[in-house]
């Protein structure tokens, strides 16, 4: 078998094989340990599919775009959306600036990963931000000043026990710029230049850093240090929010975390989840033209199932669906609707999401209906409803909707400040959550 490097080419949810795809003819994995479970956990995860069979290698793609390497494959997913119309609703979604490091040409995915793109936008966002003034705020420092500042430490002063010297034991406040969140940015572009493919996107991740390298201290970039961001963030970081995003990004897209496992399995190369995308994408779209509602994301249904008294021996917690958004309405539920990352015009829907989101359905008594919103790019694309009985008696119990989101025509609207645009916008949103 041959060692040389077999570079692969395929869109999301595509599945090439031997007989539609030559170059994977005669292929067979000859792979460590570590590969093998890095195969096996790609299958489990659902980011990418590889089987061997007898000819060959058969591939197939999910909702997860990027590029990887696995023996001698190097595989790059491309998303179905052009890059324009991709990178206009990214900077949407999670609100990141204009970008101007690179062309926004189609052929980018042929030179570079999508992992590339994000790091070209945080660069963007960390020169915005340093250009600026990197934000300071003040630290305690307690130390002998010749020239006393603050307040005198008159513990310290007490213990000197009369002992006579040229400085005086002091606590003050300096305004310094070696700050948690400069510390995670600074962490963010010495990680982001090691991912990097081009050279000239890690020469820019390092330049960055090296800015902030006399003023900042290092850290190490973990999960911990977003768990500690999310909770420390506030207004006066909201100009560091798309920047830490891109870095999450970039971080989560680097390993396969799966349920029940507590190390994260690395991998060669970046996967980025579209489903993250489209979810989040219409969590802003929403919320920001539904007027007179309010998005919640991921809103639990407490109090819909639990455990009956007396057979819960492991005193395990009841089970909480979470929707991907609930539309209220002065806190009252309006309807459910889940987002999934699957073109169900094109392809047919799971069992498993079907049945998921008859679980939302039935949990609402007013108004027994649920609705799944999946993107297309098809302008013929319209909706389909299904109906859910009682199998016994045939009573109608509620009713699944499966409404198409053309990601064309969100792009088109959230490009344009026109009064049209934003009254499409409210309209369009109202189409996507309510029954016409």
């Amino acid at each position: 078998m041959s060692q040389d490097l077999v570079t692969i080419t395929l869109s999301e949810w595509e599945t090439l094989t031997p007989e539609n795809y030559p170059a994977l003819a005669g292929i067979s994995f000859d792979l460590s340990i570590e590969s093998r479970r890095v195969v096996n956990d790609l299958n489990s995860s659902q980011k990418l599919k590889l089987t061997e069979l007898r000819d060959g290698i058969e591939i197939s793609s999910f909702s997860h775009v990027g590029r990887i390497r696995v023996g001698q494959l190097q595989i790059t997913i491309l998303p179905k959306l052009k890059t324009s119309s991709l990178l206009r609703l990214l900077r949407y979604a999670f609100g990141f600036r204009r970008l101007n490091l690179i062309s926004e040409s189609a052929h980018l995915y042929d030179r570079c990963g999508f992992e590339d793109l994000l790091i070209s936008q945080l660069n963007a966002e960390a020169q915005e931000l340093i250009s600026r003034g990197l934000r300071k705020s003040y630290v305690r420092v307690d130390d002998r000043l010749a020239s006393p500042r603050g307040r005198i430490d008159i513990n310290r002063l007490a213990l000197d026990g009369g002992t006579i010297t040229a400085t005086l034991a002091c606590q003050h406040y300096p305004r310094v710029e070696d700050t948690f969140i400069n510390q995670l940015l600074m962490a963010g572009l010495r990680f982001a230049g090691r991912l990097a493919s081009l050279v000239d996107l890690r020469r820019e991740c390092r330049k960055l850093a090296s800015l902030m390298e006399g003023q900042v201290s290092a850290v190490k970039l973990d999960s911990n240090i977003f768990d500690r961001y999310e909770r420390e963030r506030n207004r006066l970081t909201a100009a560091y929010h798309p920047a830490v995003s891109i870095i999450r990004l970039l971080f989560e897209g680097q390993g396969i975390a799966l349920e029940g496992r507590q190390n994260t399995q690395l991998l060669h190369g970046f996967m980025f989840d579209m489903n993250t995308f489209f979810q989040t994408l219409l969590s802003r779209f929403l919320s920001d033209n539904l007027s007179d509602y309010t998005v919640r994301d991921e809103h639990g249904l407490k109090g819909m199932m639990r455990y009956h008294p007396g057979f819960n021996p492991q005193g395990k917690p009841a089970p909480t669906p979470r929707p991907d958004y609930a539309i209220m309405s002065q806190n009252q539920v309006v309807t459910l609707l889940d987002a999934k990352y699957r073109d169900l015009w094109e392809k047919p829907l799971p069992s498993k999401m079907l049945y998921q989101l008859v679980i939302y359905a039935i949990s609402q008594t007013e108004s027994p209906r649920s609705a799944i919103l999946y993107p297309t790019t098809d302008a013929l694309a319209k909706e389909s409803r299904i109906n859910v009985s009682d199998p016994v008696f045939g009573k109608h119990m509620g009713q699944v909707c499966l409404r198409p989101v053309n990601l064309n025509r969100i792009e088109e609207l959230v490009s344009a400040e026109t009064a049209a645009a934003r009254r499409e916008r409210a309209a369009m949103a109202s189409r996507l959550v309510f029954v016409e």
